[in-house]
Order: structure tokens, then sequence, then C-alpha cells
């Protein structure tokens, strides 16, 4: 009895410590946001004033409106979904591909090309930035997206490693009865690996255009002011004539900018979960 007693006790305490994290991160995430969303609808005098003001006194939805007036906002949004959508589709190809060579095809030294791959994860993308402008450079290929484009089509090493760890857990009686049908390497790919592959793909869809939506180097060093991403347009255009920033129309631009990426996840979020849960099940 003192066991069974015990137990649920143990298992209450713990379900309380858990709930207890799971609040203290959902705090810890929506506060900013709600700060954000509430410096969007105030005055400038209700932004700069001590004590802060919470809640403004009138909301301000007009600067939603302005954040469109004072820079084109909705084509540059468009400019930055649609090369978001490209490179998408690109990398989740050319990465898909990639992870299942490795996953499928064992040849001499696989393991170490793959450990290479890999390790790419370690460096920071703002290391090889210069690198990658000077390249471009020579190429002439500065002030256009072709950069982003090639990048796409070389893969990104981390959704090489999710879709090679997906691929992984098929069963190598699959590709035989493919093989004995006639069945090509990459018609495998395509037609059996690739359509089971679902989770993984969303996943990387997501993060992929995640990474286009929210760049904000890249874009800086590579793109003219009238070729530029929405990141760097958010950073820069809300100024007044004199150059002080105009801090509320910016926080109500920067709550459009989020919520794409916030609808994107919740309705791939299942998909997303599942994609890398399932990546790490096998090695």
């Amino acid at each position: 009895m003192n066991y069974v007693l015990r137990t649920r006790l143990q298992k209450r305490v713990g379900n309380f410590f858990s709930y207890l994290i799971m609040i203290l991160v959902a705090i810890t995430v929506l506060v900013p946001f709600a700060g954000l969303l509430l410096t969007s609808i105030k005055q400038d005098s209700e932004y700069i004033v001590w004590p802060i003001i919470l809640f403004p006194e009138i909301p301000q939805w007009i600067n939603y409106v302005n954040a469109f007036l004072l820079i084109p906002l909705s084509r540059v949004a468009v400019r930055t979904a649609v090369l978001g959508i490209v490179v998408s589709i690109l990398v989740t190809f050319s990465s898909s591909l990639v992870g299942f060579a490795f996953a499928r095809y064992k040849v001499k030294g696989s393991r170490f090309l793959f450990f290479l791959v890999v390790s790419l994860m370690i460096i920071p993308v703002i290391v090889i930035l210069i690198p990658q402008f000077i390249i471009y450079s020579y190429l002439h290929l500065t002030n256009s997206y072709w950069p982003w484009i090639f990048n796409a089509i070389a893969g990104n090493s981390f959704f090489i490693f999710l879709f090679r760890q997906f691929f992984l857990s098929f069963p190598k009686e699959l590709e035989d009865a493919a093989e004995v049908d006639g069945a090509s390497p990459f018609r495998i790919y395509w037609q059996i690996f690739l359509p089971n592959a679902k989770p993984v793909i969303a996943a990387v869809m997501v993060f992929a255009f995640q990474g286009v939506w929210s760049d904000y180097f890249m874009p800086l060093i590579l793109l003219n002011d009238d070729k530029t991403l929405l990141s760097v347009k958010l950073a820069s255009g809300y100024v007044n004539p004199q150059g002080f920033s105009l801090t509320t129309i910016s926080m109500a631009a920067n709550v459009m900018y989020i919520i794409p990426l916030v609808i994107l996840f919740f309705l791939a979020q299942k998909h997303i979960i599942r994609g890398v849960v399932t990546s790490g099940l096998k090695g």
C-alpha cells in the first residue's frame, strides 16, 4: 500500500514540475511577443515614457497601415516569400538525393565523407559570408538571387543528415524488390523513398523557408536596397527624416513579419516533430 501511495505521489510531483517548467517556458516565449504586440499599437509618446505604459490609451491600429506606406512592404514580402519557396524546393531535392546516397550505398570513404558533411554544421554561417561574397563578386553574381539558388543546389548539411537518418530506417528488402523489377537507383529514390519521407520533407521545407525569410546578413552583404529581402528592409526602412527610428511602426511591421512563420509552423508542426524525431532513431 505504501509503495502504491509513494508511486502516486512521485508521479504527481513529477507532473507538477513538468507543468511548471512548461508554464515557465511558455511565459518566456509569450511575454516578449506580447510586448511586441502592445508596442505596435502605441503612440511614440507612450513608448518612450517612464514608468512604462503597459496598455495604450487608444490603440493605434494606423501603425499597421503606415508600415505599408513607409516602405514597399508587400512587394518585398512577396519577393522574399517567392525566393524562400524556390530555395526550399531546391534544397529539399538536393539534400534528399545526397541523403539517399549516403543511406543506401556504402562505398569506400562514404562514412568519412558523411562525417565531413555533418561536421560543416558546426561552422557558423557568418564565417563563410565574406569568402562567399568574394567568390560571387568574381562571378558577377552580387545583387542577384543566384547565390541563394546555388547554395540550395549544393544542399545543406543538416538537411542531408535528416534525410540520411530517415532513409536508413527503410528495409533493404524494399530496395531489393525494386531492383529486381528493373528500377534504377534514381527511380527507387523518386518513387519509393521520397514519397514516404513526407515528415522530413515538411520539416526541411519549413526550416529552409524560415532561413530565407529571416536571413539578414547575406542579403545585407550581397544585395542593394532595391533588391534586398524582408529582414533587412524592416531593420533599415522605418526611420523619420531626422534619422530616428519609428519604433511603434517598426514593431507593427515585425508583428506581420512573424505571423506567417507562426502560421506555417502550426500547420506543419506534426510533420516537423515527426520528421525530426524519426530521423534520429537510427544511426
